[in-house]
């Protein structure tokens, strides 16, 4: 399939642009065009990730893109930034994880709760990509509902904290310089910088993954691990509004990447289609398959556009969670449904590594439940509309 096909824009779409959010979008399908296609079928399969990318989206701007420029990020708006995580999902759900995990789940957090020696020690290089950062919440027995963490904070002396327990499902986890753990203190739960080479951490590498098989996962372990609280500790935050307001970041850029990896499948469905000859035809000229194209355009059309007020609304300040868990669960269901239909119209072609669509399809299935799971996000807008809780 060729790589260079441009956007799917049956609303003119990119009419609503700027001249930057264009740029950011055409730099970003380029960067995944000439670097991670050619390479990430074979990634996934050895269940690697591409590392010698890192720099080269460091350079690029990607990391931390809508941070302020003092940092040395781009101060990108979120309009921009979405478009990013879009085209890096084409490419595979492991270069959106990577650049998402870094920018919204552990760079947004330094910058918004740390002190400010944190920030001007931390930004900098991981804007670049010369350190690498992870977001420890997410438990083995708590998912879903964070509240109920065991991983504790103690205070040890007057400058020091001692840290113990685990995370579960942790992306660049392994390969991390650093990692934004919350724990339990007696104040109330606490976000810590904890790195790599801190006695008694460790990130053992989870393997045997049949989605995100390029994204490397990780537990975090955490063995009496002392800490100083000048460096360490996040300041500016107490309680789980902290984590939770860096996963409505990630949220956010989830509701954009998934219709990446969508646009990605129906692209090779329409173009398969075109050359594939049955019963004398292309199999495009059956009404089967032209219901699937017509269905697999109308969804990605309406996700982008869902998409994009979303992201006005969050560059004018004026965004709700529930608005973002919206646009998250609508937009990953319908590119998971996109990814599955793309399939049946390549037949046993479809399974192969020659083309991305098993690839996506597996990856959208555990997006489809991290970040939030589709059903928790259902229960979100439930509550919104409504006005009752229905999870507690």
């Amino acid at each position: 399939m060729s790589n260079t096909i441009e956007m799917t824009d049956y609303m003119s779409f990119q009419s609503l642009l700027d001249d930057e959010e264009k740029l950011v979008r055409e730099t970003a399908r380029s960067f995944v065009n000439e670097h991670v296609l050619p390479i990430i079928d074979q990634h996934a399969q050895d269940e690697t990730f591409p590392h010698h990318l890192i720099p080269i989206m460091g350079e690029l701007g990607f990391f931390g893109s809508t941070l302020p420029e003092q940092y040395g990020c781009a101060a990108l708006s979120a309009v921009a930034y979405g478009l990013l995580m879009y085209e890096l999902e084409r490419g595979d759900s492991a270069m959106r994880s990577l650049a998402s995990v870094q920018g919204s789940l552990v760079m947004y957090p330094i910058f918004a709760y740390g002190s400010e020696n944190q920030k001007k020690y931390w930004l900098p290089k991981m804007a670049t990509g010369e350190m690498v950062g992870c977001f420890g919440l997410t438990e083995p027995d708590f998912g879903s509902n964070p509240s109920g963490m065991r991983t504790k904070a103690v205070r040890e002396s007057s400058t020091t904290w001692r840290l113990n327990g685990s995370k579960m499902w942790i992306t660049n986890g392994t390969i991390a310089d650093v990692a934004v753990i919350w724990a339990r203190a007696e104040d109330g739960i606490r976000g810590f910088l904890v790195e790599k080479n801190t006695p008694g951490f460790s990130a053992p590498q989870m393997k045997g993954k049949w989605s995100l098989r390029a994204s490397v996962t990780s537990e975090l372990i955490l063995d009496n691990v002392i800490v100083d609280e000048e460096k360490s500790l996040l300041p500016g935050v107490v309680g789980l509004k902290g984590p939770l307001g860096c996963l409505s970041q990630a949220r956010y850029g989830i509701a954009w990447g998934a219709l990446g990896a969508a646009e990605h499948c129906y692209q090779t469905a329409l173009e398969y289609s075109l050359s594939r000859i049955q019963f004398d035809k292309p199999i495009a000229g059956f009404q089967l398959q032209q219901k699937k194209l017509a269905e697999m355009v109308t969804e990605l059309t309406k996700g982008q556009l869902l998409a994009l007020q979303v992201g006005r609304l969050k560059d004018l300040g004026s965004v709700t969670p529930a608005q973002i868990s919206m646009a998250k669960m609508n937009n990953v269901n319908v590119a998971l449904k996109i990814c599955r239909t793309a399939r049946t119209m390549l037949g046993a072609n479809g399974i192969m590594g020659e083309y991305p669509i098993m690839r996506h399809a597996n990856n959208l299935e555990s997006v489809y439940t991290y970040e939030g799971t589709h059903d928790i996000h259902t229960l979100v807008i439930g509550q919104e509309v409504s006005g009752l809780a229905a999870y507690r």
